[in-house]
């Protein structure tokens, strides 16, 4: 049984980075990561990786103010307010962040070369995964047993 209150990673991946909170994407995926790390149960992922510190950095939010957030037991919905009550962005602006995000290709030489290495090893005939989102579901499905 998963538990979302105290995620363990070690036995199955965070959500999909595509899922989305309040039109936040990637927002559950941070909040499962967050949860584990206070819960010693991050496994093979990092919290506070480029892809959460993106989130945190669009919406003005310390790391360490964030976890605190997290910590306090606040469930999805409640972070979702919380976030809220401690942003002024605006929907409009989330919905354009957040399809920026989602569409995100590797970027720079370093990051082309690690895709590069992850489709090689999990799925050298597949020629479909092309954005950040894309590697890391596939990512995700691969490390839990599934075949690419």
């Amino acid at each position: 049984m998963i538990s979302f209150k105290a995620p363990d990673l070690t036995q199955h991946p965070p959500r999909s980075p595509r899922i989305r909170l309040g039109g936040y994407v990637a927002l559950p995926r941070i909040l499962d990561k967050a949860r584990a790390h206070l819960a010693g149960k991050t496994g093979e992922y990092r919290w506070n990786n480029p892809l959460d510190q993106r989130l945190l950095t669009f919406t003005g939010i310390s790391t360490e103010t964030f976890l605190a957030a997290v910590k306090a037991g606040r469930s999805d919905s409640a972070m979702l307010e919380w976030i809220v009550s401690n942003t002024s962005r605006q929907a409009w602006e989330i919905a354009a962040w957040s399809h920026w995000l989602e569409t995100l290709s590797p970027g720079d030489a370093k990051r082309h070369g690690i895709f590069q290495e992850e489709i090689t090893r999990n799925c050298p005939t597949r020629d479909d995964i092309r954005t950040l989102f894309d590697r890391l579901d596939l990512d995700d499905y691969v490390t839990f047993g599934g075949a690419a």
